[in-house]
């Protein structure tokens, strides 16, 4: 591991800790002293996702929290609750135990767990999901969340 401050190859570890996903360890530079943090996650196996227009590509989890952010991310509480969706949501892709998974299969664990964490980002997220036209649409939506 490499000080982000000064490039040195040497530190140690400083504190470890469990987060669930991954182990936190806080680590400080030998020769700047500067401590930062690292991650280890295990490694999971290669997650195809097929699109919509048929092509595939590697499950990303960066890309769906960007996009997850992106979209709907001022109506969520920091990052930290942005993390929580997309652990679950890869959390749930990788115990289907498919090699491949279809986009709109991610689309809709995304919108299951918005719905857990604030019901506007939920319909934020599905008016693009499902590309709404009309406000009937919208209508039809809040409906059922009323129900």
């Amino acid at each position: 591991m490499h000080c982000p401050k000064c490039g040195c190859k040497d530190s140690k570890v400083v504190e470890s800790r469990d987060t669930g996903e991954a182990v936190r360890r806080r680590r400080q530079c030998l020769k700047c002293r500067h401590r930062y943090s690292t991650y280890e996650r295990v490694e999971k196996m290669n997650l195809a996702v097929i699109k919509r227009s048929g092509s595939r590509e590697l499950f990303d989890r960066d890309k769906l929290k960007r996009a997850i952010h992106q979209s709907v991310g001022k109506f969520l509480h920091g990052e930290t609750e942005t993390e929580e969706i997309v652990s679950s949501v890869e959390n749930a892709l990788y115990a289907l135990g498919e090699n491949e998974i279809q986009s709109r299969q991610i689309g809709e664990l995304v919108l299951s767990e918005l719905l857990k964490h604030n019901e506007v980002a939920y319909i934020r997220f599905a008016s693009v999901f499902h590309e709404f036209k009309t406000i009937d649409e919208f209508t039809e939506i809040l409906n059922k969340l009323r129900k």
